[in-house]
């Protein structure tokens, strides 16, 4: 087949793992680390806000700005509008500038709410921080999946959420530490917040120099840029593992170009799975956030006193990275989608295990049980929709879908505060076994296969 049918695609697929792969997925991931320090400060810095007399554990109403619930909502509205208002950019102008943009403007944002006194300033500036790191994941999960060769892509995401999930054990230990305290007249949960902030900007200067996706810019027509780009990470490739590469293969009808639209993803080709991945969203999340978002709380309930609590939420977060560690030996061994559904199920069970637990031992087991299930499933689905999608449309498409994740955490976190409230820890793994059971359904029974199989084809 001519020479000219040897796309970028097909270079980037055959290229065999190395050193400066994970150099790069790691650069990448450092971004989206603080997306999850942040996600998961919520529920650690929590005890310090409601100790301030900030927020309130429970709400008196629907939309109670003075509830925690509040906090949460505000957190997820943010990303919410961050995914589905502006994914679209990284498909017009970029993934790399809008890294940039999205670390900058989440740092900023930050910083401020760290200084402000009233729970309606807090809610505001914690939903404009979010903006920003509502466009970071998208951006993080479209890079990866664009960089890495299809027999990595599995091994590639688990390893990115590895990385990331680093940021749990550490935001846990930091709140441990910090919460209970007042340092130079600053309460322990602004020093968190702080702490988050400015290392965000820290990771924006490491990463600065990261290299375009080659495969964005083949499909803008840029060429030369995309070419360079791949010399460039096949030379370094070489002179890891000592070798020269294998040749690439020609894939017919690869070189077609084609301007996306967000109307793509409502045509025939790709209606079925935006939807499927739309209901899967609205779903899962009820699942992560509902135990990750509100675990000292859910402990408090249990009778665990405040310092007991954050010390077993410690130990529940070492957990988080050992998931997605674990995967990269096995992430693309198994069909994606039934790895998804199967971890889905653990979450239910484990779940409705955790409720009904009186001691120590027996509440950090389910908790660890719960966290590791959480995060198969995590770095899974990440892999998974961003597999979904041609590259001309995936930021947006995977912006459009994950937006509905966060929608439906924005309320979700007002039906667990009155479940806790109301029913308890059951009702509360009651309402979060039944949403895991959905996605079972939607993903294992509606679901394509993707395992090693070219982006392109699996886009069709």
């Amino acid at each position: 087949m001519a020479d000219s049918a040897i796309t970028i695609a097909a270079r980037l697929d055959r290229l065999p793992p190395s050193r400066h792969t994970r150099r790069l997925v790691t650069l990448v991931s450092l971004g989206g680390w603080f997306e999850f320090y942040d996600l998961f400060f919520t529920a650690y810095i929590a005890i310090g806000l409601f100790k301030a007399k900030l927020f309130t554990p429970t709400t008196q109403g629907l939309f109670d700005l003075q509830g925690f619930a509040s906090f949460v909502a505000a957190l997820f509205a943010g990303l919410f509008v961050g995914t589905l208002a502006f994914s679209w950019l990284a498909d017009r102008y970029g993934r790399r500038s809008i890294f940039t943009f999205a670390l900058l403007w989440y740092s900023i944002g930050a910083l401020i709410m760290a200084f402000q006194n009233t729970p309606e300033t807090i809610d505001l500036w914690r939903f404009i921080a979010s903006v920003g790191l509502g466009v970071e994941l998208v951006n993080v999960d479209t890079y990866v999946s664009e960089l890495v060769p299809k027999d990595e892509r599995g091994p590639a995401f688990a390893y990115n959420q590895f990385v990331m999930f680093t940021a749990v054990p550490v935001v846990a230990f930091i709140a441990w530490q910090l919460v209970p305290l007042t340092i130079w007249g600053f309460d322990g949960w602004r020093w968190v917040v702080i702490i988050g902030s400015i290392g965000a900007a820290v990771i924006w200067w490491i990463r600065r120099n990261l290299p375009e996706s080659a495969r964005w810019l083949e499909q803008h027509g840029r060429k030369a840029e995309a070419e360079a780009i791949v010399s460039d990470l096949e030379q370094k490739i070489r002179a890891d593992l000592g070798h020269d590469l294998p040749p690439p293969q020609a894939v017919a009808g690869e070189t077609e170009e084609k301007t996306g639209s967000w109307m793509e993803m409502w045509g025939p080709d790709y209606r079925s799975r935006t939807i499927m991945l739309v209901i899967y969203n609205l779903f899962q999340t009820i699942g992560y956030y509902g135990f990750s978002s509100w675990v000292p709380q859910l402990l408090i309930s249990q009778h665990i006193e405040v310092t007991r609590s954050l010390a077993y939420t410690f130990i529940i977060a070492i957990a988080a990275p050992i998931g997605p560690l674990v995967g990269t030996l096995f992430a693309d061994r198994f069909e994606r989608k039934w790895q998804i559904s199967w971890a889905a199920i653990g979450i239910a069970a484990s779940g409705l295990l955790f409720a009904q637990q009186t001691t120590a031992a027996g509440v950090i087991i389910c908790g660890l049980l719960i966290t590791l299930c959480n995060n198969w499933m995590s770095f899974s689905f990440h892999a998974y929709q961003a597999e979904l999608y041609p590259t001309r449309i995936r930021a947006q498409a995977i912006g459009f879908v994950y937006s509905w994740s966060r929608f439906s955490a924005i309320f979700s976190g007002f039906i667990i505060a009155f479940l806790l409230g109301n029913y308890g820890t059951i009702g509360v793994f009651t309402f979060i076994a039944g949403a895991m059971i959905i996605v079972f359904i939607v993903i294992g029974g509606f679901g394509p296969a993707v395992v090693k199989r070219r982006l392109e084809a699996i886009a069709g």
